[in-house]
């Protein structure tokens, strides 16, 4: 009666998550272990009520020699034995290990996967079933949460998820490892055993042969517990995802490829969890494939970078990513640093209109009163009293500007007070006369104006920056 209930459990779980709804080839990874051969089992019983073929993928990852050989014969057979169309394949999984420089399980993974895909492409099938089960979820959630994962991570084993040119799908994560032991039994099936499950050198096996009893013991469905929490996490962070997209195309500046800007108050203004989203958006496009080594610490320190009181900051990223911060700009970009200055220098007409990398200067000529006009975006000064003609540069080393009640002052004590990007203070343009004397700052500061009461005709210089809010 129990045993009846779970299948029943199974396919309800399969019916809930729509998993072969779609499906008319099933590829099911089989290793011959329990797992994998209940679930190639269960689908071929029930291939008439799915209307699916059911196909058994077994790969030898040449790790244990003629055993693994031998298990891979034994998958054949019993699929010969039920008529159960079989591909076989294998690798020499330790020579691509040391070729490529990966750990054992990664290689072994990646070989094992690149298989399933060409068997298939082969059966013209969209759906490849895995083995993994209840007891899976809740290891690798723990474990996930026990190293400091984050987002989808922590959700475990998904039900399914894309692979290939259609999807891989998991029909049992919904019961437990003792109850496909006891489906194998009811069905006289026999499974063989890696013996690798039981050494406790690998982290999961740990986690299975100390942790999960416990769990189990205080609450014999836990793995139904971890399974709701899981699809909930997906959900939530399905969600919070989508409406970190949305926000954070408000505060980006600059997006282009291998290069971000944003906007530091307009970031740290959104919620918490939509800053940790956003960062992860942002890596997932510069990186496209994440290194190994980038790690949640990376996110913390970029969000503490972006948090703190002061305005300027640098963090290097794996795979030469560099996090730079100045006032309200933060750069994230591969491009190397360049630290020469750009140089520029031109004379501006009167009247005439000038370009800097900025902004753009206007020069008009009027014998109109301008004693109305104000502001730090304008200068305007009587021919009589500049020594014409103007030029318009960068800023130089040593630059200083005589400024009315003040003195002069140093062109980066300027910058520093008004806040400016140190990658705009290399291009902010700065008026000088024929003697070279600095006479507006355009949008920070004038120098000293003498009374045009008197003149006959005025020269309003006008500065407008470019605007790059988004």
């Amino acid at each position: 009666m129990k045993e009846r209930i779970r299948l029943q459990h199974v396919e309800n779980f399969i019916k809930k998550h729509q998993l072969l709804s779609s499906a008319k080839t099933v590829v099911v990874g089989v290793s011959g272990g329990p797992d994998s051969l209940a679930l190639l089992h269960f689908l071929w019983k029930r291939s008439a009520m799915y209307s699916i073929e059911v196909v058994a993928a077994s790969f030898n990852h040449k790790l244990r020699g003629e055993e693994s050989a031998h298990e891979l014969a034994i998958t054949e057979k019993f699929c010969a034995e039920r008529n159960i169309p079989f591909d076989g394949g294998e690798a020499d999984v330790a020579a691509y290990q040391k070729e490529n420089n990966l750990s054992l399980q990664t290689a072994a993974r990646t070989c094992r996967y690149d298989f399933f895909e060409r068997v298939m492409k082969k059966h013209k099938s969209n759906v490849l079933a895995l083995a993994h089960h209840g007891d899976d979820q809740v290891e690798t959630m723990l474990m996930r949460m026990t190293r400091g994962s984050e987002g989808y991570s922590i959700a475990g084993i998904p039900v399914k998820r894309p692979f290939a040119e259609g999807e891989i799908i998991r029909p049992f994560l919904g019961i437990t490892k003792a109850e496909i032991e006891h489906y194998c039994k009811v069905e006289d099936l026999y499974p063989v055993y890696d013996p690798s499950n039981e050494s406790e050198k690998y982290v999961r096996n740990r986690f299975r042969k100390k942790v999960l009893p416990f769990l189990k013991q205080e609450n014999p469905n836990v793995h139904e517990r971890f399974q709701y929490l899981s699809e909930t996490i997906t959900e939530d962070e399905a969600y919070i995802l989508h409406q970190a997209e949305i926000e954070l195309e408000k505060v980006l500046i600059v997006k282009t490829e291998g290069k971000i800007e944003l906007s530091v108050s307009a970031f740290n203004n959104m919620p918490i969890p939509l800053q940790k989203r956003g960062i992860t958006l942002i890596l997932n496009y510069l990186y496209k494939l994440n290194p190994s080594s980038l790690s949640s610490v990376h996110k913390e320190n970029f969000l503490s970078l972006l948090g703190s009181e002061h305005p300027s900051g640098f963090l290097h990223f794996p795979s030469g990513l560099f996090v730079s911060r100045t006032y309200d700009r933060c750069t994230l970009s591969f491009e190397p640093v360049n630290s020469e200055e750009p140089s520029y220098e031109f004379s501006m007409d009167l009247p005439g209109i000038a370009e800097v990398p900025i902004g753009i200067l206007t020069a008009e000529i009027t014998d109109c009163e301008p004693a109305s006009i104000r502001g730090k975006d304008v200068f305007v000064f009587s021919p009589n009293d500049v020594s014409l003609p103007l030029r318009v540069r960068n800023r130089r080393p040593g630059d200083r500007m005589a400024i009315a009640g003040v003195g002069t002052r140093k062109l980066k004590d300027i910058f520093i007070d008004a806040k400016v990007a140190q990658e705009e203070r290399k291009v902010w343009p700065v008026v000088v006369n024929a003697n070279g004397d600095i006479i507006w700052l355009p949008g920070l500061k004038h120098t000293g104006r003498k009374s045009f009461n008197h003149s006959e005709q005025w020269v309003i210089l006008h500065f407008q920056k470019n605007r790059h809010d988004v």
